[in-house]
């Protein structure tokens, strides 16, 4: 009877202990609890890059570039000092052509005006021949139709790896079918590039506008004070892409890539073939500013590299602090004009404004 009075006591005690076990467990095990709250397991990820992308997320990169972080490679400090000084400062890169399709060098600044939605700038940064050095996302379409020329194309591409790039350029190699893939990462290494070219697999299906997003993505983890650029040689016949034509252009936009793009056209009539895929392309390449080209054989291809490399070379590079500056995160228009109005002239259509 001693130890009545002491029972309920030491069922109180054991209750207390089975909930505090419960609870535990609950918190760490139960799979709908959020991130921070769950158990951590031997072998989860621990945030390296995986090799494929995600669900839902277009293609794959086989050497993967490190997420698209401003971070992530920089030191932080210097990075936010970098987006202090130049955060307001708009870049437009304009190519000037004559009537002959020539670039038109040695044009004097007041040759040149500046539009952001109909409203003139003062051009702030003049550069003719610019020296900003290049970052180039060299994409190849694996899927070909015209198989019979891929090895006069990769020679061709291999061409220009070697007149193209000069000491502070870089360059990386990229090819895409359903997927898309590094085969060479930035660098100007020229064997090596060469070689990744050349050694490029065939595959099935072609995903243009994947390339272009992850192309872009690519480029956009590059340093602000470069040149990036994107060349694509393709037969334009979009098939596999996981992601849309806007997503990819926008991307384009926001990572100031231009891009230029080739394409090697198995079936020249128009009525034999798809040409959703060139109409995209050529949106996509106007508002960036590049340029089309459709050689009517691969022989062709030496000659319009070294048009591409003439062209990147004597580039105008006009900078303008926007006034007024437009709300953040919106999409600004912009015109360039040349006197005379014989030039033609390209450049990118728009921009991305940051945050206030």
């Amino acid at each position: 009877m001693r130890m009545t009075p002491r029972c309920p006591r030491l069922a109180l005690i054991l209750s207390a202990f089975a909930l505090l076990f419960t609870a535990t467990a609950f918190t760490q095990d139960k799979p709908d609890r959020p991130p921070w709250a769950q158990k951590s397991k031997s072998g989860a990820n621990n945030g390296s890059a995986p090799s494929t992308a995600p669900t839902g997320e277009p293609g794959k990169i086989v050497q993967p570039t490190p997420p698209s972080t401003p971070d992530d490679s920089q030191d932080p400090s210097k990075q936010r000092g970098r987006i202090q000084v130049t955060v307001n400062l708009v870049n437009v890169l304009v190519s000037v052509l004559d009537e002959h399709n020539r670039p038109a060098p040695d044009l004097p600044r007041d040759a040149f005006q500046l539009f952001e939605e109909g409203v003139q700038q003062e051009i702030n940064i003049f550069e003719p021949e610019t020296s900003q050095p290049l970052d180039i996302a060299l994409m190849i379409d694996a899927s070909l139709s015209a198989h019979k020329e891929i090895s006069f194309e990769q020679e061709a591409a291999a061409h220009f790896i070697r007149q193209v790039l000069r000491p502070s350029d870089r360059l990386s190699v990229f090819s895409f079918d359903e997927s898309v893939s590094q085969r060479a990462s930035f660098s100007d290494n020229v064997p090596a590039l060469q070689e990744a070219v050349r050694k490029i697999p065939d595959g099935a299906g072609t995903s243009i506008y994947d390339a272009v997003l992850l192309g872009s993505r690519a480029l956009a983890q590059r340093g602000d004070d470069r040149r990036r650029v994107i060349i694509l040689v393709t037969d334009a016949g979009e098939t596999t892409s996981r992601t849309d034509f806007d997503s990819a252009r926008k991307a384009a936009v926001r990572a100031n890539a231009l891009i230029y793009t080739i394409v090697v056209r198995p079936v020249k009539n128009e009525s034999g073939r798809n040409t959703a895929g060139e109409h995209a392309l050529e949106t996509m390449t106007d508002t960036t500013g590049g340029a089309m080209f459709y050689p009517d054989s691969a022989q062709e291809l030496p000659a319009i590299f070294d048009r591409i490399d003439r062209e990147l070379r004597t580039q105008y590079r006009l900078a303008y602090y926007p006034n007024p500056r437009g709300p953040a995160n919106t999409y600004r228009s912009i015109v360039v004009t040349v006197t005379p109005s014989t030039y033609k002239v390209r450049h990118r259509k728009s921009y991305l404004t940051g945050p206030q």
